[in-house]
């Protein structure tokens, strides 16, 4: 391993160990490769960090060695790193690391961080997201242009209900991600009701290509717009955010002009700063905007009252909650009834 480097980013120096390490074998990409990418686009993945509680995907060996997720500001993280206190749905609570700098992304690198998760939050406000996530996840069968093909017919639904404008990105992997700023006025429980009717009115348009069903064996070959990625302490990878995939892709901020063209092996921790260099962050102007839910919410109420349509199953570790329809997959609970 060669001798430590450091890196001058915003005025900071952040001191990199092991920068030959090699992360990403299949192309030789070391850690100091990763560190220079955040650096290259360290004003977009600020603009997606700042002020949120943030946790770390690490990856200390590389891409082939152990990972886990980093909840807990870690102890030796710089005091010019603030934090925000946070409360999981099992009660429990942490204190997370809430980016401020362009170079806390490269601090976060030196540990082998590839991905951050942001939470829908910022640091002044953790009970009340200031956005709306919607996550469309290619189920088997299915691909990124079957995403592509969802994510205009969700333009569509947005606009209708309320003027919404989303912000799409590529996941770095499959699927699509398209966010909207929100007014910080809702709870968890009701922006994730949000994105059930979004879901569902989706699903109404597109029915053979859409779904909202949380159990796989009902999804068939069709988009899944995963409605739990808006429940508390579930995050979705930021944008600039590098994905644990052999080619090191990233997610992608994209102009709706160049949805359906851009694919996601476009853009990697060599192509992107290039991007970022000429385009700058297309997303740049998201923080200047913040829009409403009633019109979304108004629409839950009505799928509640005209067809009967309340709550969906929470993820698996979840307390039960209320209206929370029964927490056990269909086949499971047809032969649990089946007479003996």
């Amino acid at each position: 391993m060669g001798d430590a480097v450091e890196l001058q980013v915003g005025g900071r120096t952040v001191r990199l160990t092991h920068p030959e390490r090699v992360f990403f074998p299949a192309h030789g990409y070391t850690k100091l490769d990763i560190a220079q990418y955040y650096a290259a686009v360290g004003p977009g993945v600020l603009r997606a960090l700042r002020d949120r509680p943030t946790t770390l995907q690490r990856y200390p060996e590389g891409l082939e060695g152990e990972w886990f997720y980093q909840k807990r500001a870690p102890k030796n993280m710089p005091s010019w790193i603030p934090t925000a206190h946070i409360t999981f749905p099992s009660g429990r609570s942490a204190d997370e690391m809430c980016p401020t700098e362009e170079a806390a992304a490269v601090w976060a690198a030196q540990y082998g961080t590839l991905t951050f998760h942001p939470w829908p939050v910022r640091r002044d406000d953790v009970d009340h997201p200031d956005e709306l996530r919607l996550d469309l996840d290619p189920q088997p069968g299915t691909g990124y242009e079957d995403a592509v093909r969802a994510a205009f017919e969700l333009r569509s639904v947005l606009e209708e209900f309320g003027g919404l404008r989303g912000w799409p990105k590529t996941s770095g992997g499959r699927g699509l991600h398209v966010f909207v700023p929100i007014e910080p006025r809702w709870t968890f429980t009701q922006v994730r009701r949000a994105a059930v009717a979004v879901g569902r009115e989706l699903a109404r348009r597109m029915p053979d290509h859409v779904t909202v069903k949380w159990w796989k064996e009902e999804r068939g070959e069709r988009i899944f717009l995963d409605y739990n990625q808006t429940a508390r302490d579930r995050t979705i990878a930021s944008a600039y955010s590098v994905r644990p995939l052999p080619d090191a892709t990233v997610s992608a901020p994209l102009r709706w002009d160049e949805v359906a063209d851009a694919r996601p092996r476009d853009f990697d921790i060599v192509t992107m700063p290039r991007r970022f260099a000429e385009l700058g962050d297309v997303h740049a102007d998201m923080d200047d905007h913040r829009y409403s839910l009633d019109a979304l919410l108004d629409l839950a109420r009505r799928d509640e009252a005209e067809h009967g349509l309340g709550d969906l199953p929470y993820p698996p570790e979840y307390p039960k909650m209320p209206g929370e329809p029964k927490r056990v997959q269909p086949s499971r609970a047809r032969k649990d009834q089946a007479p003996s």
